[in-house]
């Protein structure tokens, strides 16, 4: 990974989109904890990819790429959110899309769905991209103990929810 990296840094363009592809489904796990429209999940990484092409000379730390992108991709869904907020400030609402899915899987996002977006968006990257503490604390420029405190929320807020059901 850091030999593509490397070369991405340096203007090969297939190493650049070869390390795209490499994190494309984490991509889409962060932007999907977010954003509720695979549209809008869709644009959040296009975005994000266009910035990362255009800025990836100024990644000072090569070890910290998926960190610098996630951060990124983080940027591009809150200003979507806030594009959203304005809209609806007007009076429209937002398109949602649903997709075929597992019944598993459906109520894992329902559940999700239903806690506050700043615990669901800790949720995604600690369990499902695997961030360590200190780096959610870094994407999300938080503190540290916030981040544990979002986590032990997350999870019982979670609990409560699935033995309601």
């Amino acid at each position: 990974m850091q030999m593509l990296i490397e070369k991405a840094v340096q203007g090969d363009v297939e190493a650049f989109l070869e390390l795209m592809d490499r994190n494309s489904l984490a991509m889409y796990k962060v932007a999907r904890a977010i954003l509720n429209n695979d549209n809008d999940v869709a644009d959040a990484i296009q975005n994000t990819i266009l910035s990362c092409f255009e800025k990836l000379h100024t990644l000072k730390k090569q070890e910290y790429f998926k960190t610098w992108l996630i951060r990124i991709l983080i940027n591009e869904c809150n200003g979507i959110l806030r594009h959203y907020r304005k809209e609806n400030l007007l009076g429209e609402i937002p398109e949602t899309i649903k997709q075929d899915q597992s019944l598993a899987e459906f109520e894992f996002k329902e559940m999700l769905n239903l806690i506050d977006e700043k615990y669901r968006v800790v949720l995604v990257c600690y369990y499902l991209e695997g961030f360590k503490i200190p780096e959610i604390a870094e994407l999300l420029e938080i503190n540290e103990n916030t981040v544990k405190t979002r986590l032990a929320r997350a999870r019982e807020k979670i609990r409560v929810l699935y033995l309601k059901e």
